[in-house]
């Protein structure tokens, strides 16, 4: 299934259904995507404009970081529903002999760590977005900066909704099998709580402003 497809009330209707996916990790990746899509439209309204040219130079290196995370939040949001479906699907897996149980259980590791490497890239994108908005919310267009607030607020709770499925597959994983997802996930909730309020405190000082 191709999210991205969908119209807005289509996949909204289908995180409402009783289907295991769209999940989380999905709608994480899609609200990623806004926040990158809103970050973008912000840059455009500065950049050109006499009026916030001071503000050019951040809105440039923003724009460039939400095209890329744009570029990849469909994928991401269409690799959670798939790396999720995997590992129902080996759930389901014949399990009678002993070399049955053991390819089964191969296949759910396998698929269970894909499903936690997917959440994670989505987090990691969301914290580089998250880095580029405190400058253009300070130095960007002023009267977009509420616009640069709900990016970060949408971002913020991408990076964390997609940490929780990175923490609820890799709890089920043998250490060593999940150690390098484990350190590429490390602090970043901290991070993310850090980032998002140094934002949040740049929009609030632009609009009072």
């Amino acid at each position: 299934m191709n999210w991205m497809e969908m119209t807005l009330t289509d996949f909204q209707a289908a995180l409402a259904s009783k289907n295991a996916t769209p999940g989380g990790g999905t709608a994480a990746a899609v609200a990623l995507g806004q926040a990158a899509g809103l970050t973008e439209m912000v840059c455009s309204l500065t950049i050109g404009s006499d009026k916030w040219s001071d503000g050019w130079q951040a809105a440039e290196n923003a724009r460039l970081v939400a095209i890329d995370v744009l570029s990849h939040t469909g994928r991401l949001a269409n690799e959670d529903s798939a790396a999720f479906d995997t590992v129902v699907a080996a759930f389901r897996m014949p399990k009678t002999t002993e070399e049955e149980k053991e390819i089964r259980r191969n296949a759910i590791r396998q698929g269970t760590l894909l499903a936690a490497m997917v959440p994670l890239e989505t987090a990691q994108k969301g914290m580089e977005l998250l880095h580029t908005l405190e400058s253009l919310a300070t130095n960007g267009n002023g009267n977009a900066a509420s616009d640069v607030g709900v990016a970060s607020l949408l971002a913020s709770a991408a990076v964390k909704g997609a940490l929780f499925n990175v923490e609820i597959n890799v709890a089920s994983l043998p250490p060593e099998m999940a150690a390098d997802v484990v350190e590429g996930s490390q602090g970043m909730r901290e991070e993310c709580s850090n980032v998002a309020r140094g934002v949040m405190h740049a929009v609030h000082d632009r609009i009072q402003s």
